[in-house]
């Protein structure tokens, strides 16, 4: 079966204009609740995390999952304003600002009355300074800014300038979408986004731009094989014989992710979620956005010059 994805274009292009306009309100939202784009970890930001599982989650006796008002009551009786989390009913996650061992000890005793019995053997803290959290994020976005650097000097060199210049637009494509994505994660299920967060957008930049340049590989490889037939006749010939790996190695790479995703533990629940949504975004932008925005342009320039 041949897919036609010149004749649809339009249709590719609205549908990632969709998915990025909401991310983008989303990101508004956000920014303007949070002063974050995305509601940000402790990582970022500084503070103290505090994670308690009920003691009856391990005897599989809880009979209700925990009343997330009854802790917030608790927090400001204490003087505390942070964010609550329940985690698969039975595990309470609390942010707040930086607490002592005094402060943790007292809250958790107060939660251990009013609560539940919590286990104390599965008791997690971290805890991270809000300059040491400034420092985690500007290292995370000059990384995000020379990756993109290399990149399109990488293109650059081995293709050509329109061609780095589409195939970035792609990876802002498969970034905004993720990060929109978190956005509304953030406003509806309060998912926090941590440094592994930069490291699964370092990833999923490596992936999709491997991708964008096999298919970019065989248009330019066409071009110089079938010099006589139009941009759009060679795209749609690359496009289609690279289609079948493009699905394949998303495939075989999201299948493992989606294991992670359900069994992997909290930890890397949502590193997992982000390669997932980025993987899935690179594979549609390699195949439906940077090539046809390459077809676009060699049209539009074709036309130009023959005025």
């Amino acid at each position: 079966m041949k897919l036609h994805i010149i004749k649809w274009e339009r249709l590719w292009w609205s549908v990632s204009a969709l998915f990025i306009l909401g991310g983008i309100i989303a990101m508004v939202i956000s920014y303007s609740t949070f002063n974050s784009p995305v509601r940000p970890g402790i990582d970022f930001i500084g503070g103290t995390r505090l994670q308690l599982q009920l003691a009856c989650m391990a005897e599989g006796t809880c009979d209700q999952s925990i009343d997330t008002g009854k802790v917030r009551e608790i927090l400001v009786q204490q003087g505390l304003n942070g964010s609550i989390q329940v985690l698969e009913k039975n595990i309470l996650s609390i942010r707040s600002k930086n607490l002592d061992v005094d402060q943790r000890t007292q809250l958790q005793q107060i939660l251990n009355e009013k609560i539940g019995q919590f286990d104390p053997d599965t008791v997690q803290i971290d805890t991270v300074g809000p300059t040491v959290g400034q420092e985690l994020f500007k290292s995370g976005i000059l990384a995000l800014l020379v990756a993109f650097l290399g990149i399109i000097v990488y293109l650059t060199i081995r293709f050509q300038f329109d061609y780095a210049f589409f195939a970035i637009i792609a990876l802002f494509h498969d970034v905004l979408i993720t990060v929109g994505i978190f956005a509304v994660l953030g406003l509806i299920t309060e998912i926090e986004v941590d440094s592994l967060s930069l490291v699964a957008l370092l990833t999923i930049i490596g992936f999709s731009v491997n991708d964008t340049v096999v298919i970019y590989d065989r248009i330019r490889d066409n071009i110089e094989k079938q010099p006589d037939i139009s941009i759009n006749e060679v795209v749609e010939i690359s496009v289609n014989q690279s289609l079948a790996r493009s699905i394949n190695t998303s495939v075989t790479t999201i299948l493992p992710l989606l294991a992670i995703f359900l069994f992997g533990g909290e930890t890397l629940k949502y590193f997992s979620l982000a390669l997932i949504i980025g993987f899935v975004a690179g594979a549609y932008s390699s195949i439906f956005i940077a090539s046809t925005l390459l077809a676009w342009w060699r049209n539009r320039t074709f036309s130009l010059v023959e005025s």
